[in-house]
């Protein structure tokens, strides 16, 4: 039997994060290559520091003369990523940012992996494992920790944004410790906030003045408490920011991305990655298949893991754990999730419609637990398979 009592702590870091600044460009670049052509392969890889990013990978259109076109928009792609981001710093200003682009095409041998041909079906862009999971602790079957972690920087990039609170810089970053009690969240023991200012004589104090109000906007009633312990800003000034503070690399932020340490994580990130890879797709389909058994009633929890060769369509495994609140066993609950949705490379991008410029909104707070768009954005956040699920047992 697992603990029913207990603190479990996550973090989460905002869109003007160094490593989220270079996820955005990523991403961006990626949606603008699906834009033009949904079969665009992009394997996009950002660094950012003081006045310069740096853009490297491998990108591929059927037309050349398109690559070449699109190649050189990404200048103006990361300006505008740097600029809705927020930052007009001295040292790190969306219009003197000095932009070295490194991209180059795909190799043909990873291309003759992926691509379908007489004699074989598409195969998975890479080898690995993918980790879905799910739990009915929140309404987004999301755990708690992470998800209102993400809702407290994403609040206060609203009002920074709005003009309501123009001294906020775009650098921040949440923690939140959550005591459970039978397996519910029921507080937050601690709080950890530090976000960038732009006026220098703020101190700690000042700071949490201007976020408490917020913070306490997005939590549940009742789990702040005069126990609660607050860390707002503990090193004091924060008003150099972002990559002029710390360099930024694309994909070292995947358990802010994912489930806040909750559950597993594969090997790979998400940010500039077609749906042709599995390490963002099948990570996609794991959340959506995990969810939507919690959906279901087949669980209250469930952890989902899938895995791929390169170059092969059908996952090696499949495997369920429900951690002891399935109503079935969990390897009835594996052959029902086999059955319900083709998981090939294809079958996942035809089924979440994944070859659309869906992918800049997943960069900064977390790729699961969103509500689906009406454009296919998260669509991986559907229940629409519960029924399927329970019909397939």
């Amino acid at each position: 039997m697992s603990r029913q009592n207990y603190v479990f702590t996550s973090e989460s870091v905002s869109e003007g994060h160094p490593d989220k600044v270079c996820d955005r460009i990523s991403d961006a670049i990626l949606d603008a290559f699906l834009a033009e052509e949904p079969e665009a392969r992009v394997a996009c890889e950002t660094f950012a520091t003081t006045n310069r990013v740096v853009i490297g990978g491998e990108v591929g259109l059927s037309d050349q003369a398109k690559l070449t076109e699109y190649m050189g928009r990404v200048d103006a792609i990361t300006r505008d990523c740097i600029r809705d981001i927020g930052y007009e710093q001295d040292k790190f200003h969306w219009n003197s940012v000095e932009i070295t682009n490194l991209l180059h095409e795909q190799s043909a041998h990873i291309a003759q992996g992926v691509n379908a041909a007489e004699n074989k079906d598409e195969g998975a862009g890479d080898q690995g494992i993918m980790f879905g999971y799910a739990t009915d602790e929140t309404e987004a079957l999301m755990p708690a920790p992470i998800l209102y972690a993400h809702a407290i920087l994403r609040r206060l990039a609203e009002v920074r944004k709005s003009g309501a609170e123009p001294v906020l810089g775009p650098d921040a970053k949440s923690q939140l410790s959550v005591r459970y009690i039978d397996g519910k969240p029921v507080e937050v023991s601690s709080i950890v906030l530090s976000t960038q200012h732009l006026d220098a004589s703020m101190n700690s104090e000042d700071v949490r003045r201007v976020v408490e109000p917020y913070i306490r906007q997005v939590l549940p009633d009742g789990w702040l408490t005069a126990a609660t312990d607050w860390h707002v800003n503990p090193t004091g000034k924060f008003v150099i920011g972002g990559p002029d503070g710390d360099a930024g690399l694309t994909g070292r932020k995947i358990i802010v991305d994912t489930y806040g340490g909750a559950a597993p994580h594969g090997g790979g990130a998400f940010s500039g990655k077609d749906p042709t890879k599995v390490d963002r797709s099948a990570a996609y389909a794991a959340r959506y298949l995990a969810k939507n058994v919690v959906a279901a009633g087949l669980a209250r929890k469930c952890t989902l893991q899938l895995s791929y060769a390169i170059g092969v369509a059908r996952p090696l495994s499949i495997y369920v754990d429900t951690h002891g609140t399935g109503v079935v066993p969990d390897e009835r609950i594996e052959g029902a999730v086999s059955r319900a949705i083709d998981l090939t490379p294809r079958g996942i991008r035809l089924h979440l419609g994944l070859n659309r410029p869906i992918y800049a909104r997943t960069a900064a707070y977390g790729h699961f637990g969103r509500a689906p768009e009406a454009d296919g954005g998260f669509s991986w956040e559907r229940t629409d398979l519960a029924e399927v699920l329970k019909a397939g047992l």
